[in-house]
C-alpha cells in the first residue's frame, strides 16, 4: 500500500525535514573553530638553575611547540606532536581548573623560590592564565607533573639526537638517562623516543653496546604501550 499524506500535513512535515537536515550538517558541540584552536601552554622562569626558561605549548590538535633554554640565550621553539590520550588528559585537567579562569593555585606561604610558573589556556578569543610559586591543588600538580615531565623528556631527547650528531661515544650516557627517566616514570610519551633508537640501533658507527642498549630501550616501549 502507497502511503500518501494528508495535504495539510506537507508544511509541518517540509518544516522537520529541513530542521533534521540542518541538524545532521551542524558541527557536534565543542568542535566548532574555537574548539580546534584551543590550546594549552605551560611557562616557567627559574633564574640560575638550568633550564632557566621552558614554554611548552600545546595544541588540541596533538601538535605543540617547547622552548627549552637560558634566558640569555634567543628563542628558538621547536615542534613537537604529542599522544591523542596524553593530549586529552592536559586539556582534561585545565578543564578541571576551570581553563584557569578565575583559578587561585598559590599555596600562600612563606616557601623558598621554585620558579614561576604559569598554566595558560587560549581558544579564539578567549584567554585565561594563573600563575604560582607551589600549589598543593590535586588537578594543578598532575598538569605540572605532565609539563614537568614533558621539559625532561625533550631535553633527553634533544641530548640525544646532539650526541648522535656530534658526539657518538658520548650517546650511552645519554641513553642512560633516558632509561633512568623511564625507570623513575618522568617521561610522559616515551614513543616519542622511538624514531631515534631505531636509527641508532641500525647504525654501526655507534658502539655496540650503547647499540645493544638503545634496541632494549625501544623494545621496552614498544611493550609498554
Amino acid at each position: 500500500m502507497k502511503f500518501s499524506a494528508p495535504v495539510r500535513w506537507l508544511p509541518a512535515l517540509a518544516f522537520f525535514a529541513c530542521l533534521i537536515a540542518a541538524m545532521a550538517g551542524a558541527p557536534a558541540w565543542g568542535a566548532g573553530a574555537n574548539a580546534a584552536n584551543a590550546t594549552v601552554t605551560y611557562r616557567k622562569i627559574f633564574k640560575s638553575s638550568y633550564p632557566e626558561y621552558v614554554e611548552i605549548k600545546i595544541s588540541n590538535s596533538g601538535t605543540g611547540t617547547f622552548d627549552i633554554r637560558q634566558l640569555s640565550e634567543e628563542s628558538n621553539p621547536h615542534t613537537m606532536r604529542l599522544d591523542a590520550a596524553l593530549v586529552q588528559s592536559i586539556f582534561d585537567l585545565a578543564a578541571k581548573l576551570n581553563n584557569f579562569d578565575g583559578v587561585d593555585l598559590e599555596i600562600h606561604r612563606r616557601i623558598a623560590n621554585l620558579g614561576q610558573k604559569t598554566f595558560e589556556f587560549n581558544r579564539g578569543a578567549e584567554s585565561h592564565q594563573v600563575t604560582f610559586n607551589y600549589t598543593l591543588n590535586h588537578d594543578a600538580v598532575q598538569l605540572l607533573t605532565i609539563f614537568e615531565g614533558l621539559s625532561r623528556q625533550q631535553t633527553d631527547l634533544s641530548d640525544l639526537e646532539r650526541t648522535m650528531r656530534y658526539d657518538p661515544l658520548g650517546v650511552n650516557d645519554v641513553l642512560l638517562q633516558v632509561q633512568k627517566d623511564l625507570d623513575n616514570k618522568l617521561v610522559p610519551d616515551p614513543a616519542q623516543f622511538l624514531p631515534s633508537l631505531d636509527r641508532l640501533a641500525a647504525d654501526t658507527h655507534f658502539i655496540d653496546i650503547a647499540r645493544d642498549r638503545a634496541r632494549k630501550l625501544a623494545a621496552r616501549i614498544r611493550s609498554s604501550s
